[in-house]
């Protein structure tokens, strides 16, 4: 029987190569475990190839598997699968979750979620847990729908049973808002990938996340 899965404790690192200042995901991801990072999605919406995608991948895999953190691969369950990651994340146009289900077996899958109605339905097509947002506006990904606000994060934190992970515009200013709203794993991606020492900026949001206030 498969067990259920537990989002970690803390920041959920995502890469964001446009935003990370020059650097490669790859030395992103290794200051993000050095600041003690428990879950990283690999992210790459566009500017590589697929085989240049699926070299990152399997490094990164083999990062995060001598740090004993999560691996999820964002959208591409063919990558997810050749690198060996832990699982992927797929968004609400992506393939259907039933059927990525057939491919990953019980490899965790993660579900974009909008709305309380797309949350609900991601409880009943098995998702592993969902992200929530986006919480404010954000300019990390092209055609992004609109901002949830925070009152899709109270209807999910009291009705959704699924481990959930706030994102969307959450940078330190206001990460309290959503830690108030009974989050527990929160997503910071510019955040983090544009900050000049990613290790210590990591090492501080786990901290106040972990903590339960912001500033």
């Amino acid at each position: 029987m498969k067990m259920p899965f537990e989002l970690p404790l803390g920041l959920y690192c995502i890469t964001d190569r446009i935003h990370s200042r020059g650097r490669s995901s790859i030395e992103v991801v290794r200051s993000m475990l050095a600041g003690g990072a428990k879950i990283v999605q690999y992210r790459e919406k566009e500017g590589l190839s697929v085989r240049e995608m699926l070299a990152e991948c399997r490094e990164i895999r083999r990062l995060t598997r001598d740090a004993g953190a999560v691996f999820l691969v964002n959208d591409h369950v063919d990558l997810a699968l050749l690198c060996d990651a832990d699982g992927v994340h797929i968004g609400q146009d992506d393939l259907p979750l039933s059927e990525v289900r057939k491919l990953v077996g019980e490899r965790v899958i993660g579900l974009s979620t909008h709305s309380i109605a797309q949350a609900r339905e991601a409880v009943a097509l098995g998702a592993d847990y969902i992200g929530v947002g986006p919480i404010f506006r954000t300019f990390t990904k092209k055609n992004v729908v609109d901002p949830v606000g925070c009152r899709y994060l109270e209807e999910v934190a009291r009705e959704i049973p699924l481990p959930f992970v706030p994102i969307g515009g959450i940078k330190e200013y206001n990460i309290g808002e959503v830690l108030s709203r009974g989050a527990r794993t929160v997503c910071v991606v510019t955040g983090v990938t544009e900050a000049e020492d990613i290790e210590a900026t990591v090492r501080k949001l786990d901290k106040i996340i972990r903590n339960g206030k912001g500033e």
